[in-house]
């Protein structure tokens, strides 16, 4: 399985740097059987039936993007480097993981000050990375980094335009809750409070589950191989409500959805047993094409980035040429790429 396989050409303006407003007005593409539909995610409650259960990621994204200075004396006088940080995952022993620009401009033991209220010590750093301890804990920090952190907007939508207070809200789930993600669930920015009330109305249950979206969501596959390829590890959680939930649906004939590719990796994290279980902890599980599917019915999801992990498991999903089927559709008819686009909603056929 080649990482080629994967592969497909976009053209940039199809990339989004901003989303669609009101939310649910974005386009959706809907991929049922071997039909395919141009409709709005407003639309969705069409395609969904009555005890159908959609599992959305609750996690919260933090402002984790700082601009900061580092200012050293020497005989020759004070000195000063501006340094951007990227918080990337809290550390067991208090830390934060982060990526520093330029890191080699701090020393190890050097303060970085990011406001008057907030500043870190580099304590470590390793593979380019370094370890920081803030001055800061708790309510306090976070208060602090609200204040003075930007939200991190991806790679391809930072390299076109600064992060600005408008992606606050923009960059954020209606439902977001339990705070610890550096990269929002971007299939779940797609509803509003009238779309769930809608959907409540027709029979439609929910269901969260908790997975924190690590920077590594943007890391390029490196091999051509791609079954060699190492995931990286995101923490999450379903709790034994959650379980007990998504087992009743499928009890009674519902169909299990996932909002968003993390939402469908930490459940079939749970349901590596062949049956949904509680789970918490550190998920890397890698989904390709082979992959046997234990909880998941159907998707709903953005447009993903070639050869990226993600479109490996839409394909494991639905099939490859399917998918490049859907994927030549999506970019012949405008639909708009990546977390500020527009989404599919993917019904595969089932035997």
């Amino acid at each position: 399985m080649k990482l080629s396989d994967f592969d497909f050409d976009l053209p940039d303006r199809l990339i989004a740097t901003r989303p669609a407003r009101p939310r649910s007005s974005a386009r959706l593409l809907v991929a049922e059987g071997d039909a395919i539909t141009d409709a709005h995610v407003f639309d969705i409650a069409r395609w969904l039936r009555p005890g159908d259960r959609l599992i959305l990621n609750d996690t919260k994204v933090i402002p984790a993007r700082l601009q900061g200075v580092r200012k050293r004396v020497s005989d020759a006088g004070e000195t000063e480097a501006r340094i951007e940080v990227t918080l990337l995952e809290p550390q067991a022993d208090g830390t934060w993981a982060a990526l520093i620009k330029p890191l080699k401009k701090v020393r190890d033991g050097e303060e970085v000050i990011f406001s008057n209220d907030l500043s870190a010590v580099l304590e470590a750093r390793e593979d380019g990375r370094g370890s920081l301890r803030f001055n800061l804990s708790g309510e306090d920090f976070d208060a602090a980094l609200n204040a003075a952190g930007a939200m991190p907007l991806p790679p391809y939508i930072a390299a076109k335009r600064a992060a600005d207070d408008r992606d606050r809200e923009d960059y954020q789930t209606v439902w977001a809750r339990n705070t610890g993600a550096v990269a929002a669930p971007t299939a779940s920015l797609h509803f509003d409070d009238a779309l769930l009330a809608a959907l409540t109305a027709k029979g439609v249950s929910f269901t969260h589950v908790t997975l924190h979206v690590g920077a590594g969501t943007f890391l390029p596959v490196k091999v051509e191989d791609v079954t060699s390829h190492k995931m990286h590890g995101e923490w999450g959680e379903v709790t034994e409500t959650a379980a007990a939930e998504i087992a009743a649906t499928r009890a009674a004939g519902g169909r299990i959805i996932p909002v968003g590719t993390t939402a469908l990796r930490l459940i079939e994290t749970a349901a590596r047993g062949g049956r949904i279980a509680p789970f918490q902890g550190v998920t890397d599980i890698f989904i390709y094409p082979g992959f046997t599917f234990n909880v998941t019915d159907a998707l709903m999801t953005n447009f993903h980035l070639p050869k990226s992990t993600l479109m490996m498991l839409v394909s494991a999903l639905m099939g490859s040429e399917r998918i490049r089927a859907i994927y030549e559709h999506a970019v012949a008819e405008d639909y708009r790429f990546f977390s500020y686009g527009d989404a599919s909603l993917l019904l595969p056929h089932r035997d």
